[in-house]
């Protein structure tokens, strides 16, 4: 029998089985005692093995089958649960997940898992294991998304990636010291992206005498090894290839443009609820059944594609309604802007998913960064059911992993420093996600050690981001805004978590490229909150349509405070800059005709019109001939050869068929 017409439904159904087997496992850490939640585990393990079975997938079963033998001695009460017991369980779903990714990319599904599959017989015996560490002798290095999209960008950029095994001499005396004199040798040519042990149990000599680091540099192997070698008390070196191959299955993929979205596979389970007259459920008293579909993304592209021809043709028969007023045409072309609004509310909402799909991974890698930097910390999450388009949802992964390690490397303090301090020896790590009229928040917050102003304007001043005499001035807010420069890191120590400069201005980027914006709001001692804000979909946008000259410009409303009417004689000049006042504020004035270098056709009038916007705290007055007024838009892509064109985020085409630029408000303000 031919089970490929199963394929994908058994990886969609075996991602959603390992999903719930993590986030029950981190529960029972919580509740050690608690056997309904084993019950659940030992359920989806159950029909996960059953599954890969069926499919042919004899690897992916009998390690499944394994661990289900451990799940039912612990129900059993034939051996109890501990740390040490988890983490082994936790190896193994991580090379179940490995495998599922592995057959999802049409390979075979097989792993070595060996050694796992021992330390699971052994606790089904009742054997003390011992937590499995990874041999530093072997180069099975696992990435998470963050390392990997690191390694892959260095890679596109010409830089090779090693993976380091560095033996010291069994009689070294200061390892600590010699740790440190190989990590400064690399760093004159290259930098270390992730070591294990992690460089803080490396500084705490917690390590034989071997240990391996991943490193990105220009130089060979040769070279690389030939340098490291030069420092004293080190006894062997073995340098290898990173394989971005081997390694990407460990992580989750992100998709890199429309263009190879259209050729994924993957489907997104979307839910339609059929319900009935009320009146009928009362009478009836029976229950209203949810019917799930599996709906293949390609469909949903084409889908609203399609649509968005639509919307582009509904703005051309508007305008000629205008133009006619012929009132029966007009109530025509009313009744379908209502029905092609609903259209479009429907639509709108197939495409959404829950961010649900990125913090379910967030539980597990903030229990493995709190034991590895030996600190307590209890995540909550609140809000997952929240909603996203899913275009967005595909780029936050990475800005949410980077503020979560931030939060809890330099946020959250030891609990020894915690108990000095009068705090809970655990530190809590709000994850909160709500939505707010057309945008998505999401915060980060901490009950940490919070933001040291001083420091951040003491390392700001040594980079040379901002001088002494305009630090004094600053607002607490507008210093919180410096740890976004390119670069800036308030680490006292190399860490591999944060701490390297690859940080928070990567963060940034990302979200401002999705019209987004973070804040941040901080009180030393107390904690931190990082705030983003997040448009609900990228495809269909509100503008207010100007006219500069001639030509037609669109500026998105999410970044309009307000528009005015300025008489010349009201505007000011500061520092070689027109500005004027708005509100008591002084707001700087940006003429578009000069920045787009419109050609001229008439002359100014004794009147501006300025549309003022605002990104963050900052403020700006754009100039131009004339407001036309507000619409809704189908944002477009201005293709490859034209993705570096000054403050234009894309374009549309209007109702008359011109095609009129969408304005980036955020690269203007810069």
């Amino acid at each position: 029998m031919d089970m490929s017409q199963y394929l994908e439904v058994f990886i969609d159904e075996s991602k959603e089985h390992l999903q719930t087997i993590n986030e029950q496992l981190l529960e029972l850490e919580k509740n050690p005692d608690d056997v309904a939640i084993v019950n659940e585990i030992f359920r989806s393990a159950h029909t996960l093995k059953g599954m890969s079975a069926t499919m042919g997938f004899e690897d992916l079963a009998n390690l499944t089958h394994q661990m289900e033998n451990v799940l039912d001695a612990i129900r059993n009460g034939k051996i109890s649960v501990t740390p040490e017991l988890l983490d082994v369980i936790f190896r193994a779903v991580d090379d179940l997940e490995a495998m599922v990714v592995s057959i999802s990319e049409g390979g075979d599904g097989k792993r070595d898992v060996t050694e796992v599959v021992a330390q699971l017989k052994k606790i089904e015996k009742g054997d003390v294991v011992a937590v499995p560490q990874k041999s530093n002798s072997t180069y099975e290095q696992t990435y998470d998304e963050f390392e990997y999209t690191i390694l892959k960008q260095s890679a596109e950029q010409g830089f090779h990636s090693y993976e380091v095994t560095i033996k010291l001499r069994s009689d070294c005396l200061l390892k600590a010291a010699r740790v440190f004199m190989i990590f400064e040798v690399i760093e004159q040519i290259g930098e270390v992206i992730k070591s294990v042990p992690t460089v803080e149990m490396l500084e705490a000599e917690q390590f034989d005498d071997q240990f391996v680091v991943t490193v990105v540099t220009k130089v060979s192997e040769e070279e690389l090894q030939k340098r490291i070698m030069k420092v004293s008390e080190v006894e062997e070196v073995n340098v290898r290839s990173v394989d971005l191959r081997r390694s990407e299955p460990l992580v989750e993929q992100k998709e890199e443009s429309k263009e190879e979205q259209k050729e994924e596979t993957k489907t997104v389970e979307k839910t339609v609820e059929k319900k009935q007259e009320a009146q009928e459920e009362k009478t009836t008293g029976k229950q209203v059944s949810n019917k799930t579909i599996r709906v293949n993304i390609e469909r949903l592209d084409v889908l609203m594609n399609l649509f968005e021809e639509l919307v582009i043709d509904r703005g051309r028969l508007e305008q000629i309604s205008r133009e006619l007023n012929n009132p029966e045409l007009h109530e025509t072309v009313e009744r379908m802007s209502r029905i092609s609004g609903d259209l479009q509310n429907i639509i709108l909402n197939m495409r959404m998913v829950p961010v649900e799909t990125v913090f379910n991974r967030f539980p597990r890698m903030v229990r493995q960064l709190a034991r590895d930097l030996g600190k307590k910390i209890n995540l909550e999450i609140i809000g997952a059911e929240t909603e996203l388009d899913r275009t967005v949802i595909d780029e936050i992964g990475d800005p949410l992993v980077h503020l979560l390690r931030n939060a809890i490397d330099h946020g959250i303090e030891t609990p020894d420093v915690r108990r000095a301090k009068g705090k809970p020896e655990e530190g809590t790590v709000k994850l909160k996600a709500y939505h707010s009229g057309n945008h998505v928040f999401i915060e980060i917050e901490d009950d940490g050690a919070g933001i040291s102003r001083e420091k951040v304007l003491k390392k700001a001043i040594s980079k040379g981001i901002i001088s002494e005499q305009n630090a004094a001035n600053l607002t607490d807010k507008q210093v919180y805004e410096l740890i976004f420069a390119s670069g800036f890191s308030t680490a006292d120590k190399v860490s591999d978590i944060s701490g390297r400069g690859v940080g928070l201005d990567v963060v940034k980027n990302t979200i401002e490229s999705l019209g987004g914006s973070v804040s941040i709001d901080s009180e030393e001692g107390v904690g931190s909150i990082f705030s983003i804000q997040l448009p609900l979909t990228l495809s269909i946008i509100s503008v207010m349509l100007v006219e500069i000259q001639h030509e037609k410009y669109a500026i998105p409303l999410s970044s309009i405070i307000e528009t005015a009417i300025v008489k010349k004689e009201d505007i000011l000049h500061a520092h070689n800059q027109k500005v004027i006042d708005f509100r008591g504020k002084v707001v700087p004035l940006l003429f578009l005709k000069d920045i787009f270098e419109v050609p001229v056709v008439k002359e100014d009038d004794d009147f501006l019109s300025v549309v003022i916007v605002r990104k963050g705290e900052k403020m700006a007055g754009l100039v131009v001939d004339s407001f036309i007024g507000q619409q809704e838009v189908v944002l477009k892509s201005l293709g490859n050869y034209l993705t570096s064109v000054f403050a234009i985020s894309g374009a549309t085409i209007l109702g008359d068929g011109q095609v009129a630029l969408i304005v980036d408000c955020n690269a203007l303000i810069k």
